[in-house]
């Protein structure tokens, strides 16, 4: 984090590159854009961007109230889906020469090329501009290979052959980059598949490649599949009412264990009067999608073929996911909105094909949706190599 002599320089230099002076925060998708850029640093200055808020052009102070709200907007504009991968920023309250500023600071991105809603934007001198073809490939040649998270790592044995690009094409692809980019760029599947993430310098397909467009996932990945099942009790030894194995890429496994959830959940009819009905549902379903897709997204695939489990018992839903906390949360600060990742691509993919909207949000969101049915707060249980989520039945 820079501090206080460091960010006067910086803002005093209106030539740099590594800087952005807005007077408010009420052009926020030009501060997404300038988040965007400094994550992609394209000059390769391997140093924080800064953003500058309550400053004109010329570094003079625009007198702008600083205040929580302000500073949290600002902080929201890291995750809320539109900036992927999710850069690394800092939001603050500074007072430079008398002036108070929000200042975020923005570090180079492992994995550029970093876009906001599709479009890639990156810094030329003192101006912000959109990618050309030549500096998004320049952009993929900075990644660090050794940084790569384990779903950015290329597959053994995996080719372009295995995959359906067809889907790629037509359905992801049109959903993560803007129509008049694709158009403009004329690139090859290929280099729009390497520009995306999913492969690496020599084209071989990754992990997260593999689970949103693999052929046959499971063949390369054994435990990316979830299992359900469902007793008729409260034991392991009770007997089995419904059981499947829900395998195929990301999004198939995702849809059908929706439709598995929707068959399961009881819904009891109560009359209030002669002209109304309140349907009430035991589970919450919103509650459930968003632990099973958490469970998906966060699990562990790195050594270990273990599914991401459903339990469901007559009391009860168990939700296991291989794989502990990772990164910056901690059990202390679990559900408030500390985010880290461990498969951040194929966090990524979830956002771009609309199973995620906004990140950091899915455990206030089963606390909300919980408490509305009137069901008992979720209970987590933090294991060395799992997570382990628990829904209790509204009494």
């Amino acid at each position: 984090m820079l501090n206080d002599q460091e960010l006067a320089v910086l803002l005093r230099d209106l030539e740099s590159d590594r800087v952005e002076r807005k007077e408010s925060a009420s052009g926020r998708d030009d501060i997404k854009k300038a988040i965007c850029a400094f994550a992609n640093d394209l000059p390769d200055h391997r140093a924080p961007g800064v953003l500058f808020i309550g400053t004109r052009n010329d570094g003079s102070c625009a007198n702008l109230l600083i205040d929580d709200k302000l500073l949290l907007l600002l902080s929201h504009m890291r995750d809320d889906g539109n900036i992927l991968p999710i850069p690394s920023m800092t939001v603050q309250k500074r007072v430079i020469g008398g002036c108070e500023l929000g200042v975020i600071e923005v570090l180079p991105s492992d994995f550029p090329s970093v876009r906001h809603n599709g479009r890639v934007w990156i810094r030329v001198g003192p101006r912000r501009a959109q990618a050309s073809p030549e500096e998004e490939r320049r952009l993929t040649e900075k990644r660090r290979a050794g940084l790569l998270s384990y779903d950015q790592q290329p597959v053994v044995g995996v080719t372009t052959e295995d995959l359906d690009l067809n889907y790629f094409q037509f359905q992801y692809l049109v959903a993560a980059v803007a129509p008049d980019v694709i158009k403009a760029n004329d690139r090859s599947i290929d280099e729009q598949f390497s520009s995306l993430r999913f492969s690496g310098r020599d084209r071989t397909p990754n992990v997260a490649a593999v689970l949103v467009f693999g052929k046959d996932p499971q063949r390369w990945i054994p435990g990316s599949y979830v299992q359900f099942v469902r007793y008729a009790g409260t034991t392991l030894d009770a007997p089995i009412q419904d059981q499947d194995r829900i395998s195929g890429i990301l999004a198939t496994v995702l849809d059908r264990l929706d439709q598995k959830l929707k068959a399961n959940i009881s819904i009891a009819t109560n009359i209030v009067d002669s002209n109304q009905e309140i349907a009430q549902p035991d589970y919450p379903l919103p509650a459930l999608q968003q632990l099973c897709r958490n469970a998906t997204m966060h699990r562990s695939y790195e050594h270990t073929n273990a599914p991401v489990r459903v339990t469901w018992f007559s009391d009860r839903i168990e939700i296991y996911s291989p794989g502990g906390l990772f990164g910056q949360v901690r059990p202390e600060n679990f559900g408030k909105g500390i985010t880290d990742y461990r498969n951040p691509l194929l966090a990524e993919a979830m956002n771009v094909l609309g199973y995620v909207q906004r990140f950091g949000l899915g455990i206030p969101t089963v606390a909300k949706t919980l408490r509305e049915n009137g069901n008992p707060p979720a209970a987590y249980e933090f294991q060395a190599n799992g997570f382990l989520a628990i829904v209790r039945k509204q009494p």
